[in-house]
């Protein structure tokens, strides 16, 4: 059994106050953040929760503003993520600024309630994860003039990778992965496993004004000094730890956290490098011992004493370097992904320790995730390398069994038996009958049932979300999780970067037989100083564009416009104050090959 008695008393520590009611509202009254539907989770752990989930979900929900040490604050609970506070002299540095501008603006408003009406300085942005930067208008609407932006060398380009160009995707498994959906109750969500709850409301993102390019860099903010440790490839493709010299405090992003996190994480993005991760938690002792007597990070609560801290970051970089050398030991011994996914497991003393514990990322998936960094989906048997897609297989399935109800009775008596075992092979064999006969009743009710068990019995907080929110589906159909508004992040793209989400919307086939030619003249660019000059072309069913400082004379049509407009027009289609010459059809054209994505496309239905 693991114990929580230090988390407990490190979650609590610091505590000032409370945001009181805990709900979070949107302009139109609706509620982005509820952090007071979690107050069941001060009760006894019941059948449908893990017990050690239960309790870490119980530490997580806990909100309020805390202080870390002099100077430093953190409102923790009004999202996933926490909002970190740097006293300076004329006023505060943030440190990620949540989700939204909702949960941003209330975390400050608490801040402010208890340690004065201080404006804004400085704003620091350490990955370029939207539960990070995403409450940035709120933020900087509370500045103080110019306010700069410091992020990482690569932010901007992670950050439109991952939530614009495969955004509607990733936003879809995110309803899946966060529970969005779920009601917060004890058979339903209770937690993230890396904070309470994802909130919703207006996202946005903005440029850095300067970024960190090398570890060891120093810069100072309205008086506060910061030493960076540059981490790409860890938690994220651009991150960065940083040091607070004169609080002996050390902010470890996300790199370390009271969890095991994710290699790969079900939402979708890049694999993480698990030996790079090791690596530079390495690094951060080496570079970090003796200097600090407090770490926190952007998620949990701090941890505090140079000895703990220690012992903290050690216990951190061994589950990614054991991850890492133990799953590549079994890859060359040829062992698959589910195989090695199921032989592999923790020294104990690494399994006892709370922060280890896999609450967000899990052994099992995150192995697999390895494997597929370094040797890619195909696992070198013939049979996987060109499998039937789910309906087709599901029909060949029903039809080897003798029918879709011979299925379901044979899944039922799995069910009955109670094993975990038996029931991860229901969820597969009914699987194949929903595939194969969408509309068989009983099969979706028992894999209902299924998920639910699943779910209930699962420590892994993403894994209990979701299990519980394809029960949901399989009984209810598909249901698009809510979405933060996307022109927040269309603004901050370049121009190149808008023109780029133009080309992954493009229906190729729809578009094999157009020419197009279009000139974007922009009035404003930041992109180059060769010119305001953009061409674009549709050819081949490909959208291409290119910079120049002249018109091209085979451009039917010529916008002139701002960054703004650009942005306006891809969002809304229209071509409000923007100017042309030439055949405003070309632009119809193009609009009309463009596919919207789908919020709600079927993932546990065929």
């Amino acid at each position: 059994m693991v114990d929580f008695a230090q988390e407990e008393a490190d979650a609590h520590r610091g505590f000032i106050a409370s945001l009181k009611p805990g709900v979070v509202a949107k302009a139109d009254g609706s509620v982005a953040f509820d952090a007071d539907a979690g107050a069941f989770l001060d009760g006894p752990a019941p059948p449908t929760a893990h017990a050690g989930l239960w309790q870490h979900s119980r530490l997580t929900s806990l909100q309020g503003l805390f202080e870390v040490t002099d100077g430093i604050y953190q409102v923790r609970g009004l999202d996933l993520a926490n909002l970190t506070i740097v006293e300076g002299r004329r006023g505060i540095i943030v440190i990620d600024t949540l989700t939204t501008a909702e949960t941003a603006a209330a975390a400050l408003g608490l801040y402010r309630a208890h340690r004065g009406d201080r404006p804004v300085t400085g704003v620091v942005l350490t990955h370029p994860h939207a539960d990070h930067f995403g409450g940035i208008a709120a933020v900087l609407a509370a500045g103080a003039g110019d306010v700069p932006v410091l992020a990482p060398e690569g932010f901007l380009e992670h950050a439109v990778s991952e939530n614009v160009y495969v955004g509607p995707a990733m936003g879809r498994r995110s309803g899946f992965m966060y529970g969005s959906l779920l009601p917060v109750t004890p058979d339903g969500h209770v937690g993230c496993g890396l904070g309470p709850r994802l909130a919703s409301g207006s996202i946005a993102l903005a440029a850095p004004t300067d970024s960190v390019t090398r570890t060891g860099e120093t810069r100072v903010i309205d008086g506060v000094e910061m030493e960076f440790q540059l981490t790409p490839g860890s938690e994220a493709p651009a991150e960065m730890n940083i040091l607070l010299p004169r609080h002996r405090a050390l902010c470890l992003a996300e790199n370390a956290v009271h969890t095991l996190h994710n290699i790969v994480t079900l939402r979708g993005a890049e694999v993480r490098d698990a030996r790079l991760w090791a690596c530079y938690l390495t690094e951060a002792l080496s570079l970090f011992t003796g200097r600090v007597d407090v770490a926190f990070a952007t998620h949990h609560w701090p941890t505090w004493g140079a000895e703990r801290i220690e012992a903290f970051l050690s216990g951190q970089r061994d589950v990614y370097a054991y991850l890492h050398d133990q799953t590549v030991r079994l890859i060359n011994r040829g062992l698959t992904p589910k195989e090695i996914a199921e032989e592999l497991v923790l020294p104990p003393a690494l399994d006892a320790q709370p922060s280890t514990r896999g609450y967000y990322g899990s052994l099992s998936h995150n192995v697999k995730g390895i494997y597929q960094r370094y040797l890619g989906w195909y696992d070198a048997n013939p049979a996987h390398l060109w499998d039937l897609p789910p309906r087709a297989e599901g029909e060949h399935w029903v039809r080897l069994l003798g029918g879709a109800d011979a299925a379901v009775n044979h899944a039922a008596a799995l069910v009955a038996g109670g094993a975990t075992d038996n029931l991860r092979f229901a969820a597969t064999l009914l699987n194949h009958v929903v595939f194969a006969e969408p509309s068989a009743g009983a099969a979706r009710k028992l894999l209902a049932e299924v998920y639910t068990r699943l779910g209930h019995g699962a420590e892994n907080a993403t894994w209990r979300n979701i299990y519980l929110t394809g029960a949901r589906e399989v009984v209810d159909g598909p249901r698009a999780a809510p979405r933060g508004g996307g022109r927040g992040l269309l603004a901050a793209l370049s121009v190149s970067q808008q023109l780029e989400s133009l080309a992954i919307r493009v229906d190729g086939p729809q578009a094999w037989d157009l020419d197009l030619r279009i000139d974007w003249h922009l009035l404003d660019h930041d992109d180059t100083s060769a010119g305001g000059w953009w061409h674009a072309r549709l050819h081949h069913g490909v959208l291409v564009h290119r910079r120049g400082d002249a018109p091209d004379p085979a451009a039917a049509l010529t916008l002139t416009l701002t960054r703004p407009q650009l942005a306006g027009l891809l969002g809304t289609r229209r071509l409000d104050g923007i100017d042309h010459t030439g055949d405003l059809g070309v632009l119809q054209r193009l609009l009309e090959v463009l596919e919207a994505p789908d919020h709600e496309f079927a993932i546990v239905t065929p």
